[in-house]
This record gives structure tokens, sequence and C-alpha cells, in this order.
């Protein structure tokens, strides 16, 4: 995913920011507002780190960032759009556990 995107949808994202750099503030997530150099700066200055270390810390947590704007329930639903296949006859029917 791209910083654009992680920028979009900061706030529900900062959850998963939280969780990685727990040392930043409710504050310091404000003045942030998913701009990645402030990210950068902010953890930087919390946790003492040389500029280099905090940008490689925030290109590792943007690579495995996890796009919140999905849910369980669309993830539920795709699961169950895989399992069951239409017949040409437009009937449904649904595989069983183990078949293809």
């Amino acid at each position: 995913m791209n910083w654009d995107q992680i920028e979009g949808k900061w706030k529900q994202s900062v959850g998963q920011v939280k969780e990685r750099w727990g040392k930043l503030t409710d504050d310091d997530l404000t003045v942030i507002r998913g701009k990645r150099d402030q990210l950068v700066g902010k953890v930087q200055e919390r946790y003492g780190i040389m500029r280099d270390e905090a940008e490689r810390q925030v290109s590792d947590w943007e690579r495995s960032y996890k796009d919140v704007s999905v849910t369980d329930d669309d993830a539920e639903l795709e699961e169950v759009r895989t399992e069951h296949r239409v017949t040409p006859v437009g009937k449904a029917r649904t595989r069983k556990a183990g078949k293809p």
C-alpha cells in the first residue's frame, strides 16, 4: 500500500501506529496527521534513534500495513463467495470441505 492511501485512512490507521510505536502520544498522532515525514520525526524523537533508523522502521511498517477498512465481515463474505459455485442452470451448490 502506498503512503497516499495510508494518509487518506490515517484515522483508521492510528491503532496500528500505536501498536507499533507505543511511545507516541495522542497529541503526536494528531500532529502527524498521516504525514510520513512527521511520523519519522516523532519516532526519531520519542525513541532517541537516528533518522535513518526511524526511516527504516517506518518503511518496514508501511510494507506490512494492513488496510483497516477491510472488515472481518468483508473477509467472511469473500470466503462465502468462494465456497459457492453457480451451475450452468443457475443453481448454486456448495463445495464440500476438502474437495475442489
